[in-house]
């Protein structure tokens, strides 16, 4: 009988091994990571790497994959759209069974054909571009993701900023990567839906070290509120480009306000910044403690970006799990594509329980009930509302 450990807890239910003719190999299960392990989003990168390693340690601690350990072909795309697809080649000519990965969307639409074509899994737990899950016709679909995706985080946050907190008068400030676009793009659609435009929009490149003018023009239209999308320095170039100015008007935006280049780069121009998240590091209940506890001590300190990691954690364990859904031990690629979509068991994961994360018609295993809105509190993030955080007690299933 095998038993899958998560954080140290048995939560998996006996899983008695299929008959096949591999039992007993001790061959490898090849699994392809991608991802930004240096360069401009590596501070997200980094902790995705970090949460699939420590799945992967915990999974082979307890036999692996019938006996089988899982190996970690990792490649770096530095953030690169080229040099995303390049390693993907790679990592399919190296005959993976199936790949985690991606944190940038433009990296990922540049890539995702490459695995769509060769019919080889691709789970993504980062990238929340709408169009990546998107591209392809679901039941043909082998891309999945256990990430919230801007359709339903854009709409999500222009609730709370519109009805709950009346910030009517959204200025959009977005990148020109495929992310910022997609990101606009959803925001646009969200703020319509409400009978609403945008009263100023600014777009701009990665990199830009002053947004005085923009900024200035957004406070001249009237703006009582900035939605940012971008992925980091950029957010922080915002906050103190406001701070310089005295503008004192709330930022908010999607996840990537959470991350450590906003984070230290802000400074106190951070605070009380809102963002969309799915995770907060702070143990709620047993499984989270336990996530946590293990990571810090893997990794001696606190984790950058709890959501990459715990995303990227969960996705390790349900990519296991699809393996021990089929029933000849042939992991192929439409074998796992089958499971992940139905065939295999619960999996009590750190972000939700996930009874059923994707079907056929359905490639997103995140939905909108499972989001909370975090905030800037002290240089960490928090949760904005105390009924969150009571809320967060109770594990969040798929709706």
């Amino acid at each position: 009988m095998h038993l899958l450990a998560v954080g140290g807890l048995l939560v998996g239910a006996a899983l008695a091994p299929p008959a096949w003719a591999q039992i007993g190999s001790t061959t490898p299960v090849r699994i392809g990571v991608v991802g930004p392990f240096t360069g401009p989003s590596a501070d997200f990168g980094v902790p995705m790497l970090n949460g699939i390693k420590l799945a992967v340690d915990e999974i082979n601690a307890v036999g692996g994959y019938l006996g089988r350990p899982l190996e970690m072909v990792i490649k770096d795309d530095g953030a690169n759209p080229d040099q995303g697809r390049k390693v993907s080649q790679e990592l399919l000519a190296e005959k993976v069974v199936a790949t985690i990965g991606f944190c940038n969307t433009g990296v990922a639409l540049k890539a995702i054909d490459l695995f769509q074509d060769a019919k080889s899994p691709l789970i993504v737990p980062c990238s929340t571009g709408t169009a990546v899950t998107a591209k392809y016709p679901a039941a043909d679909s082998y891309i999945f993701r256990v990430q919230g995706r801007d359709a339903i985080q854009a709409p999500f946050l222009v609730e709370d900023i519109v009805a709950k907190r009346g910030w009517d008068k959204v200025a959009v400030f977005a990148d020109k990567t495929g992310y910022g676009e997609g990101g606009y793009n959803d925001v646009v659609a969200a703020l319509a839906a409400k009978n609403l435009k945008p009263v100023y929009v600014a777009r701009f490149d990665l990199g830009v070290k002053d947004l005085t003018a923009e900024l200035t023009a957004a406070r001249n239209a009237g703006a009582n509120v900035v939605y940012s999308y971008t992925v980091g320095p950029e957010n922080a170039t915002i906050a103190n480009g406001k701070k310089a100015l005295g503008w004192k008007v709330p930022q908010v935006g999607p996840w990537t306000l959470s991350f450590p280049f906003f984070l230290e780069g802000a400074k106190d121009a951070a605070e009380g910044a809102l963002m969309v998240q799915t995770f907060i590091a702070e143990p709620s209940n047993e499984r989270r403690a336990a996530f946590l506890s293990s990571y810090t001590r893997k990794y001696q300190g606190k984790v950058a970006v709890p959501m990459a990691a715990a995303n990227a954690y969960d996705a390790t364990y349900l990519l296991m799990y699809s393996f021990l859904g089929i029933r000849d031990g042939n992991l192929n690629g439409k074998a796992i594509k089958e499971s992940l979509e139905g065939k295999m068991k619960t999996y009590y994961g750190v972000v939700s329980t996930y009874e059923k994360p994707f079907s056929t018609q359905d490639k997103d295993a995140i939905t909108r009930n499972m989001l909370v809105m975090g905030m800037v509190k002290n240089g960490a993030i928090t949760f904005a509302y105390p009924e969150d955080a009571k809320r967060n007690l109770i594990i969040q299933r798929k709706q």
